[in-house]
């Protein structure tokens, strides 16, 4: 499958490279061959190979697809999580906790968004259907429960996230991300620190 689809897309570079000619669009049925077009970043998912909005082609690991997948989603729910925290929450560091949240994974997902469309990679847009469960469940708490809840998620989420972080930095293959990475980790430890804190304090 792999081989076929870099084939569709080595095909639709040279067709691309050819605009000021007439492509042959006859075949056994009349109608035009099917090819991907060169700058939709369609192909993803079944090719290492990605083209960007310049015509460049940046090639992905299987680890370096799995990261920003994972940080398009986990960036997204921190930041829906901790609107609700804004509201949410009865203590004000939690509240304050959510705040920090939204502003810098905000920040963070706007320049995965960037490194994504600079290489044509298209990134998860909603969470997925576990990740909306727990988003669900916090949703429905309030007060005292709802801070309970939310830093205890904080506090396993970062460190998750720590370590997926630090795994691009050091094994990722496409410089871009493994530098996003990189310099994310310190907010990412930062957070971790504040949430036990936040935690430590609604207990």
């Amino acid at each position: 499958m792999k081989n076929y689809v870099l084939s569709l897309f080595a095909a639709a570079v040279l067709i691309g490279c050819k605009k000021n000619e007439t492509p042959n669009v006859n075949s056994s049925d009349g109608n035009p061959p099917m090819s991907a077009p060169v700058d939709s970043g369609m192909a993803v998912k079944d090719s290492a190979a990605v083209t960007g909005a310049q015509g460049t082609k940046t090639t992905l690991s299987d680890q370096d697809k799995k990261f920003a997948d994972a940080a398009a989603k986990g960036g997204l729910m921190e930041v829906m999580m901790g609107k609700l925290a804004e509201t949410n929450a009865a203590n004000p560091t939690v509240k304050s906790l959510g705040a920090m949240m939204v502003s810098d994974h905000s920040k963070a997902n706007e320049e995965l968004k960037k490194w994504a469309s600079a290489i044509g990679y298209t990134l998860p847009a909603a969470l997925d259907a576990d990740q909306q469960k727990i988003y669900d469940g916090l949703k429905a708490k309030k007060g005292a429960d709802f801070d309970r809840a939310y830093t205890d998620l904080m506090v396993s989420d970062h460190k998750e996230d720590i370590e997926e972080f630090k795994k691009q930095a050091a094994n990722g293959t496409e410089a871009s991300l493994k530098s996003f990475a990189a310099k994310t980790l310190p907010t990412l430890e930062h957070h971790l620190k504040e949430s036990e804190k936040a935690k430590s304090g609604v207990k």
